[in-house]
């Protein structure tokens, strides 16, 4: 999956994208609500490099990281910016799953925005049913940004995630096909 927008260029995760991968992925304020800690290693990423699904759609069960790297020619180009991850869900078909992790130095921009709704946009495009994200009900910034995309809230799974030493609870959002088509009639 390659997707533009007219600042970004999103592809899958490469080996040139490791190293700025595992900064930005050992720094605390980016990992406190992420699956990984700050120990995160170079061996770490170049294993999900090297495990990422190659070619077309994603198979039940398969996740993609999709690097985001500015798409005009400035200062910076080439530099890894952050990453959109898709996931197919394991049972339900047509349905995918999303997440988005930005560098410190690349937040604040609108960058995490128009990246996730590019690769909205391309799943629903090609066929997707529905759309879904969730976050912890303390990240106020990802909860802000789904909102931004037109999701739905369907739901407060209150201590429902057994996370990092404690229960948290997450916040559940979703687009259908439908709904995505109404909203860019």
């Amino acid at each position: 999956m390659n997707v533009e927008t007219p600042r970004l260029r999103l592809a899958p995760l490469a080996a040139g994208d490791i190293d700025a991968f595992v900064a930005y992925r050992q720094h605390g304020d980016v990992a406190r609500y992420q699956s990984w800690s700050v120990d995160y290693s170079r061996a770490d990423a170049e294993a999900l490099v090297a495990d990422q699904p190659r070619g077309g759609r994603l198979a039940p069960g398969e996740w993609l990281q999709l690097a985001i790297h500015p798409r005009v020619s400035s200062p910076g180009v080439g530099e890894l910016w952050g990453d959109v991850a898709v996931g197919c869900d394991p049972v339900q078909p047509d349905t995918y799953e999303l997440g988005v992790t930005l560098a410190p130095s690349a937040q604040g921009r609108g960058y995490a925005v128009e990246a996730v709704a590019a690769v909205r946009d391309a799943l629903f495009e090609a066929g997707a049913h529905r759309v879904v994200m969730q976050a912890d009900a303390r990240n106020a910034s990802v909860i802000r940004l789904m909102q931004r995309l037109g999701l739905r809230h369907e739901g407060t799974l209150l201590d429902a995630d057994w996370f990092k030493g404690e229960w948290t609870t997450l916040e559940r959002y979703a687009q259908l096909r439908r709904e995505w088509a109404a909203a860019t009639a």
